[in-house]
């Protein structure tokens, strides 16, 4: 731009700049310092929850928790119904951090073994036995039975109805099933004492609460050991739904369910301390004592009952909870 004499300016006012050194620059904007102190808050507590698992599993490999076994009892119980009832369903869970090992041994709910002060019965009578002494008595009943019969330790108990079965899997958001043959019960029970018919399609499906319980009580058309081997693919679908972090923000809803449903002497120390050991484990072992270790016989009232072939179990027992 050229000089222009002949342009003058009042006195008092101010002088034109933009007519002499041109435009003005755009002002800057204001760096967004906020953004840097969040990205930096953000990676810190990741670090540092880093620091605290690596630190956890670091101690929990150098001091791990003892082995827990767990009887888990499924009560044959409608809603509504009281707990004096026997048990529908009895798995002995075995969890040692020290390997880590987790193992599932499904016991025939008619296994004729002794249960302490009433004599020789079906496994499953232990539970009613016990609970009609007393409010709470069925599991400890249950528990000393089954301590009993395979000469191991049984340190926690876990029952269930069948509203808490299907609520804690509804909380979880339902489960993924590989159904491995068809499957089709003309005379599933209902919770009005009538029947319906129920059918499952051979193949991999997600199952909510209600149709994962009918896919773990129908027996019709198969056997009891079928249905035991049922229902450890739903725990061990159950663990892995859980096991997967995108799953997480489930855990208050599950645990919710479970403190509603579930009556258990086992403590969220107890869960913090198995939990690992069961994610470390890898595969469940899963076990069902079938045909290969009972025998169907009668007993002398005429009772149709199982057996216990112990020569066969006591190895499957030494190897699953003394290893």
């Amino acid at each position: 731009m050229t000089f222009n004499p002949d342009i003058t300016v009042p006195s008092g006012s101010p002088t034109p700049i933009a007519q002499v050194v041109g435009p003005a620059p755009p002002p800057r904007k204001k760096r967004r310092r906020w953004l840097g102190c969040a990205l930096r808050a953000a990676f810190g507590t990741v670090l540092l929850g880093a620091l605290v698992i690596g630190g956890v599993f670091i101690l929990y490999r150098l001091i791990p928790p003892p082995r827990t076994n767990i009887l888990v009892l499924g009560l044959d119980a409608r809603p509504g119904e009281p707990d004096v009832t026997r048990t529908d369903a009895m798995m002995l869970v075995t969890v040692d951090p020290r390997q880590p090992y987790t193992g599932m041994l499904s016991i025939p709910r008619d296994l004729y073994v002794n249960v302490p002060g009433y004599g020789y019965n079906r496994i499953n009578t232990a539970h009613v036995f016990g609970e009609s002494t007393g409010a709470g008595n069925g599991p400890v009943l249950a528990a000393q039975t089954v301590s009993n019969a395979f000469g191991i330790s049984v340190h926690r108990t876990v029952r269930l109805n069948f509203d808490g079965f299907v609520a804690i899997i509804d909380a979880a958001g339902g489960i993924r099933v590989d159904v491995p043959t068809y499957i089709i019960d003309y005379e599933y029970p209902t919770n009005d004492y009538g029947t319906t018919v129920i059918e499952f399609q051979p193949g991999p499906q997600t199952m909510n609460g209600e149709r994962a319980l009918q896919y773990a009580r129908t027996r019709h058309g198969s056997s009891d050991f079928d249905r035991a081997a049922r229902q450890q693919q739903i725990v061990v679908a159950f663990v892995r739904k859980m096991a997967n972090p995108l799953n997480w923000p489930r855990i208050p809803a599950v645990y919710s369910a479970v403190a509603q449903n579930v009556d258990t002497n086992l403590t969220v120390f107890d869960a913090l301390a198995l939990g690992p050991a069961v994610l470390m484990s890898g595969n469940i072992e899963q076990e069902v004592l079938d045909r290969t270790y009972v025998r169907g016989t009668m007993t002398s009232t005429g009772a149709s009952v199982q057996e216990p072939n112990w020569v066969a179990i006591n190895p499957l027992i030494d190897r699953m909870f003394r290893r």
